[in-house]
């Protein structure tokens, strides 16, 4: 009778290893595993960066219920969708393994939903809201029925600590071309798709974008299934409960940490990626922009305007020197450690955040020169996050001597999810506040556009700040992974 690790070696392109813990990966699963995220990210960073405003300022809602939805099915997809996704998938038994075929099943599904998601239906108000609760609800739970299981793809892929990294290297070069794209390009994309800036021409754009975006997505999942395979298989013997898994859970302690510092990231990054576009539209002059611009247009002459030019490049400056900060990043994890260099990265990040509530709206050299500066030391800390996840589930193991990582990968998930949620919130709910008027065709007022100053840099600073405070209590350290690593590795070639 076949093994279940014969049965993986046979029916995958990946040749198979006997020993998990030492396991070299070939650049080819590395890149197959990396286009998974970036098939997920076309979808995430869409909404970390435009759910707002497309809910406020292309679908029509009110601010207060745009607010409202994003919150509310937000956080019942965080708290509901992912516990249950990792409890599913820990338990799913197919011949592929345990994780991979998630990936498969939901690669359609999710390409679908995606593209109803950003459709804008001739419907009464009521009947958009409608629309919007359930297409937004479907595809939150389908991101997290294929990128949790996803995620936790990369704890079992390998038990070598140095080779997670480096697929956390490979995958977040990845993620960071979703991001350019998206933060880049889209904005004018959207505006050259619909032939115009109304909000009628937009919704048209929108549209036909997130259809090529869907169809790119769907293909690019289905090559990550067929180029990666499950090395780290759980003991035959091994058996456990869900109140089991969940017990050991919560007595994990840099779980809960990781938990918390994700939800408090992924608050910064949807409340400040969701209103450059506000920042570029309402508070940076246009006058010093078109001139601070002038030799981009020789290069980049496709941009319709000032504002979706100069939100292209702050972005695209910011992403392209994150893309160093990511390659540099796996030397900095195995130098020092991931929980100190992610600290570090995280924390100098944070002060070029906060740099954007002293600059006037001229001073455009700097606002752009603080953009790449954060977005070189943040690069650093991308992938470390998620490779610490995988740490977590191994000192799980080693502590508990039972492998649960699915359930483990859905505090990622769960913070993840929570934090676009309350951050996109934020977002329409803070520009309530300072009075934002999405209808306005003579500007904003004074409170409006110190609103927009506040969401790029005091606010989203806060949760940043009290992440780095929370992993001085996270008890990973160098020493620790490599002492996890060392008796795992005796355990499982015993």
């Amino acid at each position: 009778m076949e093994s279940s690790q014969d049965v993986f070696a046979t029916e995958n392109l990946i040749p198979p290893r006997k020993d998990a813990g030492s396991q070299k990966l070939s650049v080819l699963e590395k890149v197959g595993y990396s286009l998974g995220d970036l098939a997920a990210n076309l979808v995430f960073q869409t909404l970390v960066t435009w759910i707002a405003y497309y809910y406020l300022n292309i679908y029509g809602l009110k601010p207060e219920h745009a607010s409202a939805l994003t919150l509310i099915v937000g956080l019942v997809a965080a708290f509901a969708f992912n516990p249950i996704m990792g409890a599913i998938a820990d338990r799913t038994r197919t011949r592929w393994g345990k994780f991979r075929p998630w990936i498969l099943w939901t690669a359609v599904p999710l390409g679908v939903v995606s593209l109803l998601a950003f459709k804008t239906p001739e419907f009464s108000y009521q009947g958009k809201i409608i629309y919007a609760v359930v297409t937004y609800a479907l595809l939150l739970l389908l991101y997290a029925a294929n990128n949790l299981p996803y995620s936790a793809l990369s704890g079992v892929i390998t038990g070598n600590m140095k080779e997670r990294n480096s697929i956390g290297a490979y995958r977040f070069v990845a993620v960071m071309f979703a991001q350019f794209f998206v933060q880049v390009f889209m904005y004018n994309f959207i505006i050259k798709a619909g032939g115009g800036t109304s909000i009628e021409a937009k919704a048209i754009g929108i549209s036909k974008v997130m259809t090529v975006l869907a169809i790119i997505g769907t293909v690019m999942l289905i090559i990550c299934f067929l180029t990666t395979r499950e090395r780290v298989i759980p003991k035959p013997e091994q058996k456990s409960s869900l109140k089991e898994d969940l017990s050991d859970l919560f007595k994990n302690r840099p779980w809960i940490i990781m938990l918390v510092v994700t939800t408090l990231i992924f608050i910064t990054l949807a409340m400040k990626g969701g209103s450059y576009v506000y920042y570029f539209e309402n508070y940076v002059d246009k006058g010093e922009l078109s001139a601070f611009l002038e030799p981009f247009k020789k290069f980049l002459p496709t941009f319709e305007n000032d504002t979706s030019l100069g939100l292209g490049v702050f972005n695209g400056g910011g992403i392209l020197v994150g893309l160093v900060g990511i390659m540099i990043s796996q030397w900095f994890a195995n130098k020092y450690g991931k929980r100190n260099s992610f600290m570090a990265s995280l924390f100098i990040s944070t002060l070029f955040i906060i740099f954007f509530y002293f600059f006037p709206p001229k001073s455009i050299g700097m606002i752009f020169g603080a953009q790449v500066l954060h977005g070189f030391f943040y690069g650093i800390s991308t992938p470390i996050l998620w490779t610490m996840i995988a740490d977590v589930a191994d000192f799980s193991e080693w502590k508990n001597n039972r492998r649960a990582t699915a359930i483990i990968f859905s505090a990622m998930m769960v913070g993840l999810k929570a934090g676009l949620s309350i951050g996109s919130s934020l977002v329409s709910w803070i520009l309530g506040k300072y009075n934002y008027d999405a209808t306005s065709t003579t500007g904003q007022t004074e409170t409006a556009i110190h609103g927009t100053k506040m969401l790029i840099s005091i606010y989203p600073a806060i949760p940043f700040l009290i992440a780095v405070a929370l992993l001085f209590f996270y008890q990973i350290d160098k020493k620790k992974e490599m002492q996890i690593e060392a008796d795992l590795r005796q355990r499982r070639n015993s």
